[in-house]
């Protein structure tokens, strides 16, 4: 188990500067201040800010009417104000909905959500929960189909398959990737096969959607007010079954067992995320498009570290700064699929 003390250590030397900086500091509590006098509200005891990175922060609010929480997103990651913003006017269900955004600052004033899915699960893999979240998932990213232009007009990054090869050489050949010579070889000999990948996943005709690109159990609410998601920083409009990337490996990090009840166990869960979708398309295309979406959505989570540390000195980078390579250098990984 973390030592929180450690951890904030960590997370304090790791984190923008300007986080910590008083004069931002009280420009973001007047900010919240003002919300809450609009709504008839006030502040009742310290403000905490128990979560810097050097690409978010967020600061814990006490108030006469429940526990809030201010975020701030850096430059690669502030959209997510607009995001939400858009949800919420949009009535979207199966989200933490803010109480207040402001969209030019990246910032956000959010409810308490409750319990996460990880503090439910004593350990285990959770797999009941997630066909339940990943069916409910997979119903608002159809819902969410219309809105794909509006999303990208909104800021969401466009990672849809049609702009990753481009977006692949253009990481291969950026020095601050901080690949070595060989690998970035190895790359360049993959990219015809990665742009063939993403032209037979096009041809596959899902749309694309609101891709949240880090949906684990830390990042889903759970309780009687139903499952919301939240944390939308690395979210872009792409294939939604890109999803599915980051949800099977943290899964699996828990333990699913040998390798045939993994598959087994990861296989249900696919299929019930799958189901929204058998009314236009056939069971074998959708197969097929699972396994080449969380193949191509590996260029997808670069690209989510490369924004994340964007406008952020090296120094400040931390134990972040290999993710990006890290992350192209699992394409010559198989897939949980």
């Amino acid at each position: 188990m973390t030592d929180p003390a450690t951890d904030a250590a960590r997370q304090t030397r790791t984190a923008r500067a300007r986080w910590l900086d008083p004069a931002w500091r009280a420009a973001a509590l007047a900010w919240v201040e003002g919300q809450l006098h609009a709504r008839d509200m006030r502040i009742t005891g310290p403000v905490d800010q128990p979560h810097i990175r050097p690409w978010s922060t967020a600061l814990s609010v006490p108030t006469d009417d429940g526990l809030l929480w201010f975020k701030a997103g850096g430059p690669g990651n502030a959209y997510e104000a607009g995001l939400l913003d858009a949800l919420a006017s949009w009535g979207t269900r199966g989200i933490l909905a803010p109480l207040a955004v402001d969209v030019d600052r990246g910032w956000l004033l959010l409810p308490d959500g409750g319990t996460r899915l990880r503090e439910t699960l004593d350990g285990a893999p959770g797999l009941a929960a997630w066909q339940r979240i990943l069916g409910g998932w997979a119903d608002i990213q159809r819902e969410l189909t219309p809105r794909a232009s509006a999303l990208i007009a909104a800021g969401v990054p466009d990672r849809r398959p049609g702009r990753l090869p481009g977006d692949l050489e253009t990481l291969i050949e950026d020095p601050d990737v901080g690949l070595e010579a060989a690998d970035r070889a190895r790359l360049r000999a993959l990219l015809p096969t990665y742009t063939r990948w993403c032209a037979e996943l096009e041809a596959l005709g899902v749309d694309a959607s609101l891709q949240h690109d880090d949906l684990h159990d830390g990042n889903v609410f759970v309780g009687p007010e139903g499952d919301r998601i939240f944390d939308w920083g690395d979210a872009s409009v792409a294939h939604p079954f890109g999803t599915l990337l980051v949800t099977f490996r943290s899964i699996s990090n828990r333990g699913l067992g040998d390798g045939e009840t993994e598959r087994s166990s990861l296989s249900r869960l696919r299929d019930a995320y799958l189901e929204p979708w058998t009314d236009r398309h056939s069971r074998t295309d959708l197969v097929a498009a699972v396994q080449l979406a969380m193949r191509v959505a590996i260029v997808g989570r670069a690209l989510s570290w490369k924004g994340a540390l964007t406008g952020i000195p090296p120094d400040d980078h931390g134990e972040w700064s290999g993710n990006v390579g890290g992350w192209l250098l699992e394409l010559f990984e198989p897939t949980p699929l």
